[in-house]
């Protein structure tokens, strides 16, 4: 999710072009942020996301998702600008990148004209839990919690995980984060810990086990390294009214 290098990484040469539908034939659970050095600096999963999704190209993981319909995934758009959906499949459910869970190929990728917003519907539906959107995202210091199979070392050059791995966070005041779009969550990096290459697209949710809500989607940082000033994630709540468009009734 880094700014430029992370979107390049994730669409590697693809352009960047506007399209908008493209078809193939606040109070949580969570813990105090843990000192190991993962995600950058979480730890292997506690739990089974059933909502969980690795989208993936050639069965090799470049972006997270979030399943919140058992046929349709909200992700980034900078992971699938220029992307075909015939090249892209998606594993629901699994802490492992490349095992367990449901698999199923993308039908249509729809990616929003503002924001950093896309869509991916599924050629199947899937048995896994969707996870609800939230109302909102909380006020700041609201307890949240990332997960991904992104980059483990702050500079993005340690390789991607195969067990996905998670870290507890809070929302960051919007002055920490200068220049941010009024569609953007700012989310704090405590201890050099936080979201890295990989990790782009994927949930940030509060609440509890088995009543987890997403209240954003992995978007950018504000500086090259991983894990340093607060990150940014993309507000999965200002915009229920577009997926519910495009998708129909997420209740």
């Amino acid at each position: 999710m880094r700014l430029l290098t992370k979107a390049l990484i994730a669409a590697l040469s693809l352009s960047l072009v506007t399209v908008g539908v493209m078809s193939a034939t606040s109070a949580v659970s969570v813990g105090s942020v843990s000192g190991d050095q993962r995600i950058v600096g979480g730890h292997n999963a506690t739990e089974t996301y059933s909502f969980m999704t690795s989208l993936q190209r050639g069965g090799r993981h470049f972006c997270g998702g979030s399943l919140i319909r058992p046929n349709w995934v909200l992700s980034a758009k900078h992971c699938l600008q220029g992307t075909q959906p015939s090249s892209v499949t998606v594993r629901v459910g699994s802490t492992k990148a490349s095992s367990g869970g449901e698999t199923a190929q993308v039908s249509k990728i729809v990616l929003r004209s503002t924001g950093d917003y896309a869509l991916l519907q599924l050629a199947t539906s899937l048995k896994a839990t969707p996870i609800p959107i939230a109302a909102a995202p909380g006020p700041v210091g609201t307890k949240t919690r990332l997960i991904g199979w992104g980059q483990t070392c702050a500079t993005g050059s340690c390789g991607t995980p195969e067990t996905l791995q998670e870290m507890d966070t809070s929302l960051a005041d919007p002055s920490r984060c200068p220049g941010k779009a009024s569609w953007e969550i700012c989310t704090d990096n405590p201890n050099q810990t936080g979201d890295c290459y990989g990790d782009s697209g994927g949930p940030q949710f509060k609440g509890t086990t088995g009543a987890w809500e997403l209240i954003g989607s992995d978007y950018r940082g504000q500086e090259e390294a991983c894990a340093t000033l607060p990150s940014l994630y993309s507000d999965a709540t200002q915009v229920k009214d577009w997926i519910t468009q495009q998708t129909g009734s997420l209740t």
